[in-house]
């Protein structure tokens, strides 16, 4: 299949695109380059534009007879979200109805969502699963959660097929190599951990350290990039052999603190981590851990690079890269 993929040279974007070529598919990758970078894009062909001008994803969306779209583009940053609220409703909520409207203007009925954990705002219990309530706690997981009750109403009205996949903490980079996680400014913490030990910053800020979990420190599901990116090309396939539109975690069922996160670094890079504790940012809960069941169930999907070493040691292998 042909398959337009928007942002597509972001960070989990690009490891898709890498995965949907070896499936046998045909990427074309549609990306501002506002945050993605050009030298991580292993399509064969990219468009440098943006999902603002409606016209520019129309003529895109008309070049190729396409079968389907990966909606990777998004702004990501909820503190952001919370001082600049109108800029991620139009850059996230705006700009994503334009694509949808050129894709019923020129009859393209699949879409794969990156959707969001951010949906469901405080967890009133975990494991997570896809029936909880979805709150969303900030102005970032409003975007997807809007996006996603709209997606609902273009498959009943349009007949237009989706499946949102909701992420929990994507981390890692491809064990091959040539691809990995660089985010301007660096939000992620395992990013930002292996920042200070190649003396790009000077210390990792530990944001809050006073949360109801057993060292204090926020505890979260983490998901090799890898393991998102294969759960990217079963669900089109999924949608390719008639499934219904639906809803799903990415994310492994367990989950570590913010200092057990650090403490495997430690151990995996043989250097010490310089921190400083902050107080906790507005929005940030103490526990998100996803129930996968529905995913393996829907997709037949299992994550097999997220254990915590894995991902850190492929997250290393990248960053030191950048420095030679």
């Amino acid at each position: 299949m042909r398959i337009l993929v928007t942002g597509g040279a972001g960070y989990i974007g690009c490891h898709t695109v890498k995965l949907l070529r070896r499936a046998g598919h045909q990427p074309v990758v549609f990306d501002n380059f506002s945050t993605g970078r050009r030298e991580l894009v292993r399509a064969e062909e990219v468009i440098q534009a943006d999902l603002a001008d409606r016209q520019a994803i129309r003529e895109a969306l008309g070049l190729h007879p396409f079968q389907a779209v990966m909606h990777f583009a998004s702004l990501i940053q909820v503190g952001e979200s919370w001082t600049d609220p109108q800029k991620y409703y139009q850059h996230n909520l705006v700009a994503s109805l334009n694509l949808l409207e050129a894709m019923l203007a020129v009859g393209v009925k699949m879409l794969i969502f990156s959707s969001s954990a951010a949906v469901y705002g405080w967890p009133r219990q975990v494991p997570i699963t896809e029936d909880h309530p979805l709150e969303p706690a900030n102005p970032y997981g409003q975007t997807k959660y809007f996006l996603e009750k709209i997606l609902e109403e273009y498959d009943r009205a349009y007949g237009l097929r989706s499946i949102s996949l909701r992420y929990f903490n994507a981390a890692g980079a491809d064990p091959e190599g040539g691809l990995g996680e660089c985010h301007e400014p660096e939000t992620h913490l395992v990013p930002n951990i292996l920042n200070v030990l190649l003396g790009r910053k000077d210390t990792l800020e530990v944001f809050g350290t006073d949360f109801d979990t057993p060292d204090g420190t926020a505890v979260r599901d983490y998901i090799h990039v890898t393991d998102l990116a294969e759960a990217h090309v079963l669900a089109l396939e999924h949608l390719a052999a008639e499934g219904r539109s639906d809803a799903l975690n990415l994310g492994t069922n367990q989950a570590y603190s913010v200092r057990e996160v650090i403490k495997k670094t430690e151990e995996v890079t043989g250097r010490k981590v310089r921190t400083v504790a902050r107080p906790r940012r507005k929005g940030d809960v103490p526990v998100l851990i996803a129930s996968r069941e529905k995913a393996a169930a829907r997709l037949g999907w299992a994550p097999r690079l997220s254990d915590l070493e894995t991902i850190l040691r492929t997250a290393w292998s990248w960053h030191q890269s950048l420095e030679k």
